[in-house]
């Protein structure tokens, strides 16, 4: 175990990880419910995403206050605060998107909105999934293969269903605005994009772990 000396680092390592996960729970819910139009409880979602994500980013300071203290390996010491950068990147980029959603509030014609909620659902469970790999990571290095797996697997997932919702609203007749197409394009590609730097988090774990194997 990396921090078996250091149980309070541990300890603030993993309120790190549920901040990360439960950031991506929120993002899931803050799209259902704009989806569904109900402004309200969307509303309540990004307020609480953008708490999150301020709290994590304190967290993520005060580990590496403290790594800077303890008397961990350079090399160890250098693997977790890249892993603290890229897992922060990930709740950055679903506080962006869903204040994006408040921004420039995207017209979505009902009948992608299973679309839209499959691509978000299939991101939230890349996210999820690196997020266990980085429990193990730090429990037992050399055990992460099968959740990182995991996040390959809905990468490729959210992948599939962003190009399949882009093919379908640019051979959409009934849209009429080049503009909105594009729009909603955006709107995809920004989803998908948290399956992405999951997959990235999921690739420096697995040569992590590799180095903690040798």
């Amino acid at each position: 175990m990396i921090f078996k000396k250091t149980k309070s680092l541990e300890e603030k390592f993993h309120k790190f990880l549920n901040l990360t996960n439960e950031t991506a729970l929120v993002f899931l819910e803050g799209v259902k419910c704009y989806l569904e139009k109900n402004q309200e409880e969307f509303q309540h979602y990004l307020t609480l995403i953008t708490k999150q994500e301020k709290e994590a980013d304190s967290i993520r300071r005060e580990i590496e206050t403290v790594l800077y203290e303890k008397t961990l390996l350079p090399e160890t010491r250098g693997d977790i605060f890249d892993l603290l950068e890229d897992l922060d990147d990930v709740i950055n980029q679903t506080e962006e998107t869903l204040l994006e959603f408040s921004i420039e509030i995207p017209d979505i014609p009902e009948k992608y909105n299973e679309h839209f909620l499959k691509l978000t659902e299939f991101a939230v469970n890349a996210i999820n999934q690196v997020v266990k790999a980085s429990r193990k990571f730090v429990q037992e290095p050399t055990n992460v293969e099968h959740n990182i797996h995991k996040v390959y697997f809905w990468e490729k997932e959210a992948d599939r269903q962003s190009e399949k919702l882009k093919r379908a609203v640019f051979r959409d007749d009934s849209i009429e605005k080049l503009s909105k197409k594009f729009h909603l394009r955006y709107f995809a590609l920004h989803i998908d994009m948290l399956a992405d730097k999951s997959e990235d988090v999921a690739d420096k774990l697995s040569i992590y772990a590799i180095k903690r194997s040798i």
